[in-house]
């Protein structure tokens, strides 16, 4: 092994932390490597004699770089030690460079195929040594930076995906945003087996609202829907969307229809809590809403347009029926008879 090489041959170029992990089982090889790995400024050293010993190592410490012997004692030699570290660290990326005497184009095939980066042979030049490091870090740090602008690209998209399915009056789902959602709930509920409820709001006389008080008014009235429909989904996989003009929609996973017909009871009183002035509504002096409701499990022949029909319907019976109210269409009742039993 050549001596380390003076300040003077090569300059030290690791100027952030740098670990590497030497693993040589001579432990004068190994010392004479720590020592000029230490002279180009790796921060820290971690040395190990053999494979289970540079798998512990290399879990426990995660090192920026291997420096990895191809010969160890016992059983298991370089190439099963550099497999094993692919495996530990799945989606991720640690240089592995291999130490060998060996210098075959079969032993350089080997390690590549084994997981390994580069291959230097014993005994080890130190300005070869400088530069391989250089390489490998260099490497080291575009990848990173690869991964974090692939990470700032998703947050990105999903932003995105987000701004595109919001309703931007309301602060809602929109339609599009309501589609794919209706229909991965739809999925989901049928691998699972849970009960699925759909639920499709009007305001009732909004058109009444708009001539009475204004366009800019009946715009901070359905900001005002907004926030109740929000606020009354307090379940992380409810969704509450604006399904166009004065028409809300409600997905609500893993609810029956008896659970359906209580949570459309709590969001109309909630709604007249709030209290919205309506001066042209037959209904009386505040705003209501009619709904209708459909609940299943659903099986093959569920789709999102087979539901929104029987929501649809049973709107329709809700509306014909008086308005302000629930209309269940599996159960043939509305919220107020329902409450009557």
């Amino acid at each position: 092994m050549s001596p380390p090489a003076s300040a003077n041959a090569f300059p030290q170029f690791l100027h952030e932390p740098f670990s590497v992990l030497l693993v040589e089982d001579q432990a004068s090889v190994r010392a004479t490597l720590a020592g000029e790995l230490r002279h180009v400024g790796v921060s820290e050293v971690l040395e190990a004699a053999s494979a289970d010993a540079a798998l512990q190592l290399f879990k426990l410490r995660r090192p920026d770089l291997v420096l990895l012997d191809i010969r160890l004692p016992g059983g298991n030699d370089g190439y099963w030690v550099a497999q094993r570290m692919r495996e530990a660290e799945p989606g991720g990326w640690t240089p592995i460079i291999f130490l060998s005497g060996l210098d075959g184009d079969l032993d350089v095939w080997r390690g590549i195929e084994a997981g390994g980066d580069d291959y230097l042979v014993k005994p080890v030049k130190p300005i070869v040594l400088a530069a391989k490091l250089r390489a490998m870090r260099r490497l080291r740090d575009m990848r990173r930076r690869l991964v974090e602008l692939t990470e700032e690209l998703h947050v990105a998209n999903q932003h995105l995906n987000e701004m595109v399915e919001m309703d931007p009056l309301t602060g809602l789902v929109n339609r599009r945003g309501f589609d794919r959602i209706l229909h991965s709930e739809i999925l989901a509920a049928r691998r699972d087996g849970v009960p699925l409820t759909l639920m499709l709001c009007d305001l009732d006389h909004f058109k009444r609202y708009n001539d009475t008080l204004g366009h800019v008014q009946g715009d901070a009235c359905l900001k005002e829907v907004g926030r109740v429909l929000h606020d009354v989904c307090m379940r992380p996989r409810d969704v509450a969307s604006r399904y166009g003009g004065e028409e809300f929609a409600l997905i609500l996973p893993n609810t029956p229809r008896s659970g359906a017909m209580t949570f459309a009871r709590a969001l109309g009183k909630l709604l007249k809590s709030r209290a919205i002035a309506h001066p042209g509504s037959p209904n009386g002096e505040t705003l209501t809403l009619s709904g209708g409701i459909t609940t299943c499990v659903p099986d093959d022949g569920t789709s999102a347009e087979t539901m929104l029909m029987r929501a649809d319907e049973a709107l329709y019976a809700a509306k014909a029926q008086g308005r302000d109210r629930f209309f269940s269409f599996e159960m043939q009742m509305d919220t107020i008879e329902q409450r009557q039993i």
